[in-house]
């Protein structure tokens, strides 16, 4: 009994271990990050789209760098209509029945446009002229023979008369609307003038003053009581 425990232990002794251990890892290669590997060929066509790409950038460059050349860009503020208001004045006094203001207030008033305008919507056919003003406001002028209440309503929208303004010698009637815009109104010498805009008291004062010049250089109108608008 002695002998086969003494052969038991010696076969368990020379018996290998049955619990293999893996290798481990080497600290040189531990939080290391894989490194894909781009095939030769597949860099040669990248590096061939980005040349591509890059090619086709400089031929639209050069394409539309002549046009750009070739149309600079304005050196003014804005566009300026050439509009010759005493031109046109002329050409509308045989339909107005009477010479149309054509003010001369100087070269910081830039007339945007001057027409005459038929009694479509007003009911009152009238010269029309707009003015961007040297501070780049806006004053438009009408003048009309035929003037009446309702009409004035309309042209200086509504609002009450506030005082008067002298310029060019006489009294302009003044409205304001109190929201910046205004109006200012004189009849003289047979027709209404209306001057309104959302430019200041000075600048209206030397706009209306040139309408009073070119308002005693043009004949005066004469409306025949025939003729006259019924109050």
């Amino acid at each position: 009994m002695g002998d086969y425990r003494r052969v038991s232990d010696m076969q368990d002794q020379s018996a290998p271990s049955s619990r293999v251990q893996a290798p481990a890892p080497s600290s040189s290669s531990a939080g290391q990050p894989v490194k894909p590997v781009i095939p030769a060929a597949a860099a040669k066509r990248a590096n061939a789209s980005v040349i591509g790409m890059i090619i086709a950038l400089l031929v639209s460059v050069a394409a539309f760098l002549p046009i750009v050349l070739m149309n600079p860009s304005p050196k003014s503020d804005g566009f300026r209509p050439n509009i010759n208001v005493s031109a046109v004045a002329g050409n509308a006094a045989g339909v107005a029945g009477f010479t149309p203001v054509a003010p001369a207030a100087g070269d910081t008033f830039h007339p945007n446009y001057a027409r005459w305008a038929a009694a479509s919507g007003t009911g009152v056919a009238a010269w029309e002229v707009g003015y961007v003003t040297p501070k780049e406001k806006f004053i438009g002028l009408t003048q009309t023979s035929k003037a009446n209440p309702s009409w004035l309503v309309q042209q200086t929208k509504s609002a009450p008369v506030t005082g008067t303004r002298n310029a060019g010698g006489k009294e302009w009637e003044l409205h304001d609307t109190g929201k910046g815009e205004k109006s200012m109104v004189l009849a003289y010498r047979g027709s209404t003038v209306v001057l309104a805009g959302d430019a200041n008291l000075e600048e209206f004062a030397v706009l209306a003053t040139a309408v009073v010049k070119s308002l005693e250089s043009n004949p005066a109108v004469t409306v025949s009581p025939s003729a006259s608008p019924a109050p």
